[in-house]
């Protein structure tokens, strides 16, 4: 027979079912290693589950007549390869995979559209390679469709069987891989090891529907009761304080400068003989430098800012900006507000990005200066008001308010794809990248350095209106980045540190630059781990303000640990991911080896962890605070 008659025999058998699973089972597997299992094995259970479900779609299909077999297995194909391959796309950018929450998030297409340099990768191709093939042999006429005889009274038996046996499986496996897909968890990782990606997308989609039920807290008074008692026990055990400063602030000025995409592996670093951020380490050098400052999710900017000032964790990448803008908190400028500060908030770019329109439209302002407020627009780079445009303009209305005030500005300059299209004049940009120049990283690193050559204008700006010396500012950057394995990144770091291990990687992945002057305090450099959420209580602290909900803790005790929103916890020496690690050799801790008190400290980490997750998410959800 010639292989082209084999080929089109095959097409139209129900063998050409089972070669679609197989390669789905290949595509997930392919998947999974880019994912979940870059530096762990996919687990016996993932293993099983995935095959499970991919059995179920191979019976389904199966019974079908003969074309609409085909056809649904062609676009049931190109429709999983579609999910993993944005799964995986996804997963790159921001360590998690693709939910039905993010669907409102393709307003921001544009912005989406510029991280897909960092995201995209050579072997992705590999989910559409069959695909491919496919079309090739319909064009070359290699397959058609044949018309197939009524049943035979055998082959109706054989369906019937094997539908039966589809829903068997799916009854005894299928049903309980999605169950435990269920939000039991706040990290997916975990949540796909235990439901496989498929049982985690079907969750998924029916969690979408039932959210509000699977919440800890339904009314206020449960909830308060359990945040009264977490805020008692880290009163007892973290509120000693490192430095007497309480009320240092009260009644001066503050300034919070949020830096696009600065990561604090840049600060006090060189390339080719030139500092990457000269301006940045000098503020630092002659102020408070928080070396373990951490973002709350893997995810945007409206995050960075909503977790700043709420104090509370936000939800799926720009939920909290895009679907509860409505809710109430016991917000930053509210607190602000009582005691008659001036409250601005300012950011080059249009009131519908992240609907901060509508976000900070509800907030206690005396002004919102987005781009259409600001006079001066000769200057925009990748869409948004230059950082140094910005920051002159907003000197010059600082000038203007009456003392004292606050104001929470956010730069742009350094944002992906950092090609700093619409830069004016390139001699901002000093380092040289070398070897580095026209990739990823090299564009990162030429943003930073435009980003640190206008905030060293901010600084100039501020001290020439006579606003530096008595104001306390405060500087911090929003969020990765880079990818946690980007090859240059890895490069730049074990040249200085070769001996970096995966948890340093993780580490380095979360952690931001972070900088605080206070006037008339000393140099200080602070390597405990802070993160956003202690943002609000630390200023309520300094300016003898009342802070009456808030899930941070003060920059200034001596709490040990922070936890980001897919359930990582980072203390001065454990990381937590799915299992304990120790930061010092990257190696997992081998509980059973542990002392009872080492043991116990870890398990109140984790069980602190839990319950502020629960208490932020069920307040987020049902609007708690109203």
């Amino acid at each position: 027979m010639a292989k082209k008659e084999i080929i089109n025999k095959v097409f139209n058998s129900v063998w050409f079912v089972i070669l679609i699973g197989g390669l789905l089972l290949g595509k997930t597997f392919l998947f999974y290693h880019n994912t979940i299992a870059i530096n762990e094995p996919i687990e016996i259970e993932t293993v099983v589950g995935t095959v499970c479900f991919i059995i179920v779609i191979v019976c389904f299909i199966s019974i079908l007549p003969n074309r609409t077999r085909i056809i649904t297995s062609i676009i049931l194909d190109f429709l999983i390869s579609l999910l993993l391959f944005g799964d995986q796309v996804y997963y790159v950018f921001s360590n998690s995979v693709i939910s039905v929450a993010q669907i409102t998030n393709l307003q921001y297409g544009e912005e989406i559209a510029g991280t897909l340099p960092m995201v995209m990768q050579v072997k992705q191709i590999l989910y559409f390679l069959d695909m491919m093939v496919l079309i090739g042999l319909g064009i070359g006429k290699v397959i058609k469709w044949e018309k197939k005889e009524k049943a035979t009274k055998r082959q109706m038996i054989g369906k019937v069987i094997t539908g039966i046996a589809g829903i068997v499986i799916l009854a005894i496996v299928g049903i309980n891989y999605i169950e435990k897909g269920k939000l039991k968890s706040y990290n997916k990782d975990l949540q796909i090891r235990e439901a496989t990606i498929f049982g985690y997308h079907i969750a998924d989609f029916t969690n979408s529907f039932t959210i509000k039920q699977q919440t800890k807290y339904k009314n206020q008074d449960s909830m308060m009761q359990d945040y009264y008692e977490l805020k008692e026990k880290y009163d007892t055990k973290y509120g000693q304080e490192m430095y007497p400063i309480q009320g240092m602030l009260e009644d001066k000025s503050v300034i919070i400068v949020q830096l696009e995409s600065v990561q604090e592996f840049v600060v006090n670093k060189e390339i080719n003989g030139k500092q990457i951020t000269p301006n940045l380490n000098q503020f630092l050098s002659e102020n408070i430098e928080f070396t373990n400052m951490h973002m709350q999710s893997y995810s945007t900017t409206a995050d960075s800012e909503h977790s700043t000032i709420t104090s509370i964790y936000p939800m799926e990448n720009g939920m909290s900006f895009s679907k509860y803008y409505t809710n109430t908190y016991d917000d930053l400028f509210k607190i602000f507000n009582k005691r008659n500060y001036h409250i601005s908030y300012m950011h080059g770019n249009y009131p519908y990005f992240w609907n901060r329109g509508n976000v900070y439209g509800r907030f206690h302002l005396n002004e919102l200066v987005l781009k259409e407020q600001f006079e001066d627009l000769s200057e925009n780079i990748n869409g948004d008001l230059s950082d140094e445009l910005l920051y002159r303009q907003a000197v010059q209305k600082w000038k203007t308010y009456d003392s004292p005030f606050l104001s929470y500005i956010v730069a742009a300059s350094s944002h992906t794809p950092y090609t700093l299209e619409g830069l004016q004049d390139k001699s901002k940009v000093s380092i040289d990248v070398g070897k580095y120049k026209d990739t990823y990283f090299g564009n990162y690193l030429e943003a930073m350095n435009y980003a640190d050559y206008a905030f060293g204008v901010l600084i100039q700006e501020l001290k020439e209106a006579e606003l530096y010396d008595d104001t306390a500012i405060l500087v911090f950057g929003d969020h990765n980045g880079l990818n946690r394995y980007n090859e240059e990144l890895i490069d730049f770091l074990t040249y200085t540190s070769p001996n970096m291990t995966d948890i340093d990687l993780k580490l380095n992945y979360t952690r931001v630059a972070c900088g605080f002057k206070i006037p008339e305090m000393k140099s200080i450099q602070i390597e405990k781990p802070v993160n956003k959420l202690d943002i609000k209580p630390t200023l309520a602290y300094l300016c003898n303000l009342e802070d009456t909900f808030s899930l941070g803790t003060n920059f200034f005790a001596n709490k040990d640990f922070v936890c980001l929103n897919n359930e990582r916890i980072i203390t001065s020496r454990y990381y937590y991911d799915e299992e304990w690690y120790d930061r010092k050799t990257g190696e997992m801790l081998n509980w059973a080896e542990l002392d009872k008190a080492t043991q116990k400290l870890l398990e109140e980490y984790y069980q602190d962890m839990k319950m502020e997750l629960d208490i932020s998410n069920s307040v987020t959800i049902h609007n708690l605070l109203k």
